[in-house]
């Protein structure tokens, strides 16, 4: 069992950035894919950015790609996604997810524990 607490949102205007932090319980944290996923108001959740159990492979939405960077410190047990250059469609509920798998994946029904997700909002 793998315990996520996310943290690190706020409110913040287009431009600024933001780091996310997410913390992970358990000891076998270093053998889990890590994902971060974003949902706004009305929509439904989406892939942001995930990176493999090592950390050496990492993919990216197409949306945020070139801003966002995801990275992890196993030794800490944390995942964190740098976000730059934030725009307004960013503005969301910004989830953690572990895949009991090393490898990294792209779609929500691939992650079996999430985090209790922390806002983002980005004003105009």
């Amino acid at each position: 069992q793998v315990q996520l607490v996310t943290s690190g949102g706020g409110l913040v205007q287009a431009g600024d950035s933001l780091r996310l932090s997410c913390a992970a319980s358990g000891r076998t944290f270093s053998s889990y894919a890590m994902g971060w996923f974003r949902q706004a108001p009305g929509k439904d959740r989406e892939f942001v950015a995930t990176i493999s159990a090592s950390g050496g492979s990492t993919n990216y939405a197409t949306s945020v790609k070139g801003r966002f960077t995801i990275s992890r410190d196993n030794a800490k047990n944390t995942v964190y996604l740098q976000m730059n250059s934030l725009k307004p469609e960013d503005t969301g509920l910004y989830y953690c997810a572990a895949r009991n798998n090393p490898y990294r994946a792209d779609w929500v029904a691939a992650y079996d524990y999430w985090g209790q997700g922390t806002q983002v909002t980005v004003s105009s």
